[in-house]
């Protein structure tokens, strides 16, 4: 049987493999069937392959939090959260319906846990997501453009189901980062879904962009079917600072 689980191993069936060991293992095992314990191994198999796809999609996305779970946001202490829209959000099928989603309010509220946690929630149900801060996405793209890799690095960026934009429109867009914005938003305009967070109001960005035709093109690719999240409140940074001083 070791020999066997061996093979298993290198055949690439690991679930399987630790399924047999599991079952060498238990004193019960012998009650059950040939069937009863090859459905068994199958299970295990197929959620051993589904757990990896699962892991590899949350290490591919780098959330900022990924400890972030959706059934912790906190929709009772006055920071603008609707429990309802939290809970049809998590469903994700605004993001099989390729809808945008802004989240905004001021710093330390919670906006960056709540996009993180739907971006893991959307990990688990098989879709590709992918969090950047803003000024590390411009990085990014100076690099690949100094690399020539331009292209592909857009047609990476394309291909995901979610892509969580933070901290956006702290500063005025310079001429080539609203360009670069442009070419980001064309390639996922009606094909896959992008949130922004910001601390600024939606009705402020358009004069963040800058240029006005440029700014019209690109919250019009934003703004349709977009979903809503503006907080308010204090920082709950500031909160938990103050609860732990007062702990000491």
């Amino acid at each position: 049987m070791n020999q066997s689980i061996e093979k298993v191993r290198a055949m690439k069936l690991s679930g399987i493999a630790l399924a047999l060991e599991e079952q060498m293992q238990s004193p019960h095992v012998q009650s059950l069937s040939f069937e009863e314990r090859f459905t068994l191994l199958i299970d295990r198999e197929e959620t051993y392959r589904s757990n990896r796809r699962y892991q590899s999609r949350l290490r591919t996305a780098k959330l900022k939090d990924p400890t972030a779970r959706i059934e912790d946001c906190d929709a009772h202490t006055g920071r603008g959260l609707d429990k309802s829209m939290i809970v049809s959000l998590s469903s994700c099928n605004w993001i099989r319906s390729k809808q945008n989603l802004f989240i905004t309010g001021p710093t330390g509220v919670g906006k960056t846990f709540i996009a993180c946690a739907l971006a893991h929630r959307a990990c688990i149900e098989g879709l590709n997501a992918r969090y950047y801060r803003w000024s590390r996405l411009m990085q990014d793209i100076a690099v690949a453009k100094a690399t020539a890799k331009f292209p592909s690095f857009l047609e990476n960026l394309a291909k995901l189901d979610l892509l969580v934009l933070d901290d956006w429109g702290i500063n005025a867009l310079a001429i080539d980062e609203r360009e670069d914005l442009l070419e980001v938003l064309e390639d996922r305009y009606n094909l896959r879904s992008t949130v922004i967070i910001s601390q600024i109001p939606v009705e402020r960005w358009h004069e963040l962009i800058g240029d006005p035709s440029i700014a019209d093109a690109i919250m019009d690719r934003l703004v349709h079917s977009a979903h809503r999240i503006e907080m308010r409140g204090s920082s709950q940074r500031k909160v938990r600072s103050s609860l732990t001083d007062a702990r000491q």
